[in-house]
């Protein structure tokens, strides 16, 4: 992959998890800078602390995607800019809807005028598939916010920036996740807290969403939804899983407590990862499934071995204990 050798890229949210590992990835390719755009000073000061080698090749702006000029400002020269900047946590969207859509939705479409306006060559919008049916607010910003960026490819006129989303879901072991929630729980108090045992969700460790974006980046032609081919985990099994590993690495023998405690405001018991009309439509490649747009012509990607095939066995999919164990000691998230 040489595709970012010597490009300047820009990642909005650069200072969460996605954009974190998104940067350790990107430096190993060698671009020309990589600018850090976030309203967290202190999270930026960290990341300089631990990246001070690379500091030469690394910018860090402070700015929120509400702010059009700032953004028109920090995507000066940018060849490719990824988009992860948002409020994520479902009850706070909740509590606060309208500040999910100036972030989310708002902020989205700043992003686009500020990429077209500076000529970026590719942007690409990390969402998720709480975007799919959504039944919180979350998910309909972040569904609307899709809209947004398919639309833009229509909408772009003469300009040559190519605009895609990518759909996932939770990520392993990131700030606001289940598992370091579990571990702190588990320290402190002695028992756990689990919305609902039988609840599934799609997750995947931060290097396999890392190189399923890039993946999806390299394939963008303008105006599609990659959707990323995720593991289902059941939440009572993460929860044994990090029980056990927990009590192992810090010598607990007390018996820890799961206590189920019902789902919250605007939760799903099971996520999707496409509607029925987009099932209608989809391509599927050995990584993704891939959701043309609307707006735009056909595209073929006949070299990714794609067939219009889409089946998902929802509990078929679901790993099994032993293999979520062996991730999060891979990514050494426990």
């Amino acid at each position: 992959m040489n595709s970012y050798k010597d490009k300047k890229i820009l990642i909005t949210g650069g200072t969460g998890t996605i954009g974190y590992h998104l940067t350790k990835r990107l430096l190993a390719e060698h671009p020309k800078v990589i600018r850090i755009f976030s309203r967290d000073e202190y999270k930026q000061f960290e990341m300089a602390q631990e990246f001070q080698e690379h500091l030469p090749q690394l910018r860090f702006l402070i700015g929120d995607v509400r702010d059009q000029q700032r953004l028109v400002r920090a995507m000066e020269g940018i060849d490719y800019v990824f988009h992860c900047a948002a409020m994520k946590h479902v009850p706070a969207c909740e509590y606060n809807p309208f500040e999910a859509v100036q972030t989310n939705v708002v902020g989205t479409q700043n992003v686009i005028q500020a990429a077209v306006a500076n000529e970026v060559s590719k942007v690409l919008f990390t969402s998720t598939d709480k975007a799919i049916s959504p039944t919180n607010t979350y998910g309909a910003t972040k569904l609307t916010a899709e809209r947004l960026i398919s639309a833009a490819e229509y909408q772009k006129g003469p300009r040559t920036t190519t605009f895609s989303s990518v759909r996932f879901g939770n990520v392993m072991g990131s700030r606001g996740s289940v598992i370091p929630l579990f571990k702190k729980q588990i320290l402190e108090q002695g028992m756990i807290t689990v919305t609902d045992p039988d609840m599934l969700r799609y997750m995947m460790t931060p290097a396999q969403a890392i190189e399923l974006i890039l993946k999806a980046n390299e394939m963008a032609s303008g105006g599609e939804v990659f959707v990323l081919k995720m593991p289902v985990v059941r939440l009572g099994d993460l929860a044994d899983v990090v029980i056990k590993m927990v009590q192992k690495k810090y010598q607990i023998d007390d018996k820890v407590e799961l206590r189920v405690i019902g789902i919250r405001p605007g939760e799903k018991r099971f996520e999707e990862l496409m509607t029925s009309d987009e099932q209608a439509l989809v391509t599927e490649s050995k990584e993704m499934y891939i959701i043309p747009s609307i707006f735009a012509d056909s595209h073929d990607y006949s070299h990714e071995n794609s067939t219009l095939n889409y089946r998902i066995d929802l509990e078929s999919s679901i790993i099994a204990p032993s293999t979520l164990e062996h991730w999060l000691l891979t990514e050494k998230l426990v």
